[in-house]
């Protein structure tokens, strides 16, 4: 008898993308809208919800035996579904390693455990090299990271941990919250203050307009702003906690802390 899921909705696209990692793509039957890795899941999976909100009836419809969730912003769509009979499995990582934890545990659900160990194994030793790579730097660049511009917010704790991995030095390490609403920049000063060398920018969804960043009072000021260091990462990449942040996103960083370090480092 086969004890794993067979029909899995994924309400967030980490476990989507995870799944097809591992060669299990069969057994998803949903998917959400904003899922775009791999490409070809939004070619063959229904989209059944959004971030916030979710089509019950036609998630029923699926006769899922599992559905996946990620944080406390979709509890709501959990304890619809739960009302409704439906096994649910919410994730609530903020972290690499938490990150890390969610693919063997769900390579373990759908009976890919070591294959799921073999990905994160591998992903480890990338990490490992980045970091061995910035190892001997004489200086480590700061960096902002913008999730949101209206009212600014700085990013989450996965992204601070890879601005570190990668060589940097994350200007609101020190402020870290698992909330968006407890990582708002209260003063825009702030950040002319701590003086960024390079910002990145992803606005959860939303293209980055650097134009409106740089008219921003008082910004010209900053040294990220002065060597034009600003880059945006794509929300797809860096904003979702699962394979893309740290397969694409850790790479992608690390190639510009890398070029400021040959060039100011």
């Amino acid at each position: 008898m086969n004890y794993c899921p067979e029909r899995i909705v994924c309400l967030t696209e980490e476990t989507t993308e995870a799944l097809y990692l591992l060669g299990e793509e069969e057994r998803i039957v949903g998917i959400s809208g904003f899922t775009v890795r791999p490409k070809r899941a939004r070619k063959e999976k229904p989209k059944v919800a959004t971030f916030l909100d979710a089509k019950i009836d036609e998630i029923l419809a699926l006769q899922p035996d599992l559905v996946i969730g990620f944080s406390d912003i979709q509890a709501n769509i959990a304890k619809s579904l739960i009302e409704k009979g439906i096994t649910v499995w919410v994730n609530n990582h903020r972290s690499v390693a938490g990150i890390l934890k969610m693919i063997v545990q769900l390579g373990a659900l759908v009976d890919k455990r070591d294959q799921s160990m073999d990905l994160v194994r591998q992903i480890e030793m990338n990490i490992q090299e980045v970091k061995k790579a910035t190892s001997d730097w004489a200086k480590r660049p700061r960096v902002y990271f913008e999730e949101w511009f209206d009212p600014l917010i700085f990013g989450i704790q996965w992204v601070s941990e890879i601005i570190e991995i990668c060589g940097g030095v994350d200007i609101f390490k020190e402020e870290q919250a698992a909330l968006a609403k407890e990582r708002i920049i209260a003063e825009n000063d702030q950040v002319i203050r701590r003086n960024p060398e390079i910002i990145l920018a992803s606005w959860c969804g939303k293209s980055f307009k650097k134009e409106k960043m740089l008219q921003r009072k008082g910004w010209d000021a900053i040294q990220a702003v002065k060597t034009d260091r600003i880059y945006e990462i794509k929300s797809e990449i860096i904003l979702q906690p699962g394979p893309a942040a740290l397969m694409e996103g850790i790479p992608q960083i690390h190639r510009i802390l890398q070029n400021w370090n040959e060039n100011y480092g």
